[in-house]
């Protein structure tokens, strides 16, 4: 059997929205089951998101400190953001989500990892790009004026490997961190050589 994730969409009897909000809304499918049932799914619509495992010369990590208000916790993250400008490719999205809430710019990008956040509950998608050959960006070039959350959002470089650790004793939670974490780890065995190009399509 192949161990691939694909696409299949069983038929929808009937939908309802529930809410919409300013990025998100809640739906109730009612779907048919293969043995010809009909269940009822409820789930959150989102647009979708970018997160960054921006990498520099001494194979440390860059994450950002954010105030998450549904887990009423500070959590150590990476540079992301919703795919909130129709068309634009995830790969410039990305980019200005490293420039907006980190202030960096990277040369050399890669897809690092795609991830669902919690496919049983939300159509949430997201991509992490590997960003390499970093460097800040100018103040000049650099207009982002932080608002909420984002006016407190620290940031820090740490090692890689020190990164994996605390990912592996629960000391970094949020999800895309995790995966790009590890992700990076595992990739950077060959050199980071068997990763997809930025621009390769969303499966």
């Amino acid at each position: 059997m192949n161990v691939e994730d694909s696409e299949e969409s069983w038929e929808i009897t009937g939908s309802q929205e529930h809410f919409s909000g300013r990025v998100i809304s809640v739906r109730t499918d009612a779907v048919r089951m293969s043995d010809g049932s009909v269940a009822k799914r409820d789930y959150v619509v989102h647009p979708g998101a970018v997160a960054v495992l921006a990498l520099d010369e001494d194979d440390r990590v860059l994450l950002i400190r954010q105030y998450r208000h549904p887990m009423r916790r500070l959590l150590w993250e990476l540079p992301a953001g919703i795919r909130d400008v129709p068309g634009e490719p995830l790969v410039d999205c990305a980019a200005r989500e490293l420039a907006e809430e980190a202030a960096y710019r990277a040369a050399t990008w890669h897809t690092l990892v795609d991830l669902y956040t919690s496919p049983g509950m939300s159509d949430e998608r997201i991509r992490v790009f590997l960003a390499r050959d970093v460097s800040p960006l100018p103040d000049e070039e650099n207009a982002f004026v932080r608002e909420d959350e984002e006016i407190d959002m620290p940031a820090i470089w740490i090692p890689l490997g020190d990164a994996v650790d605390r990912a592996l004793k629960g000391m970094i939670h949020n999800s895309p961190a995790v995966a790009g974490i590890l992700a990076a780890y595992a990739a950077s065995a060959d050199g980071f050589k068997g990763l997809r190009p930025a621009d390769a399509p969303e499966a």
